[in-house]
């Protein structure tokens, strides 16, 4: 009887998992793919190319069954508690997993990485939090333009880094400098540029600075995006103390 109820409970589980989840689904699965890629020689030995060249194609792939499972479910009316449930995990998780690698990889300072991170867990308590009182938070568009702008670190800074050796002598440090204007390679590349002269190593210098700066705004963002969702849920606990003041002295 235990078997059989289930066994019936399975097969509810998958009918009510829809083209968009299944989508979602394979974007978190993606995920370990993308840290295989990086930190381990898989690519160069299986398929001949980068570990960054097959980490930009897994992070673009995963991005695009982002974009789908939204379009899929709004056509197909086909929005669930799942996804709604399972979409930002795999957001999440996908660019957690990027941001991480790339301070292994010194390709982005751990400081900027705990603040992005550090944010995500604080925005998810916050929301958990204001759900137990009634409260729904909606996404900020601080929080959108910032997703929008790790993608953008994240793929820059792969690209950058494609093609072999990384681009920026300072690379190879744990703490890659912030005053990038002193780096030799960077200083060439403006030269070069103000010359109309560009070879392949100041486009990569330029991809490296325009993940930096990518990533910096991210950072921004983050703790812009944190105050928002602070003083949204504030405001809604202070709103709902003065109506309950209202409402116990009529």
């Amino acid at each position: 009887m235990a078997k059989g109820n289930l066994n019936s409970n399975r097969l509810r589980l998958l009918k009510g998992v829809n083209l968009p989840n299944y989508l979602t689904i394979g974007r978190i699965l993606i995920v370990p793919l993308l840290v295989v890629a990086l930190l381990t020689p898989v690519a160069e030995y299986w398929l001949g190319i980068s570990g960054y060249a097959l980490a930009i194609i897994i992070f673009l792939a995963a991005a695009i069954t982002d974009i789908l499972d939204g379009h899929f479910a709004r056509r197909r009316n086909q929005v669930s508690t799942l996804g709604k449930f399972l979409d930002p995990i795999a957001d999440k998780l996908l660019v957690s997993a990027a941001l991480i690698v790339l301070v292994e990889k010194h390709l982005a300072p751990s400081w900027a990485v705990v603040i992005i991170l550090g944010r995500e867990f604080i925005v998810t308590g916050l929301r958990s939090v204001a759900a137990s009182d009634g409260i729904i938070i909606q996404a900020q568009m601080s929080g959108k333009i910032k997703m929008w702008a790790q993608c953008i670190a994240i793929v820059a800074l792969l690209v950058a880094a494609a093609a072999g050796n990384p681009p920026v002598s300072n690379f190879g440090q744990d703490y890659p400098a912030i005053r990038f204007w002193e780096v030799a390679e960077v200083r060439t590349a403006f030269n070069n540029l103000s010359s109309l002269n560009l070879t392949a190593n100041d486009w990569k210098v330029f991809g490296y600075l325009v993940g930096r700066g990518a990533l910096w705004l991210s950072v921004f963002l983050s703790l812009l995006s944190m105050y928002d969702y602070l003083k949204f849920f504030f405001d809604k606990k202070q709103e709902l103390s003065r109506s309950s003041a209202v409402s116990s002295h009529e």
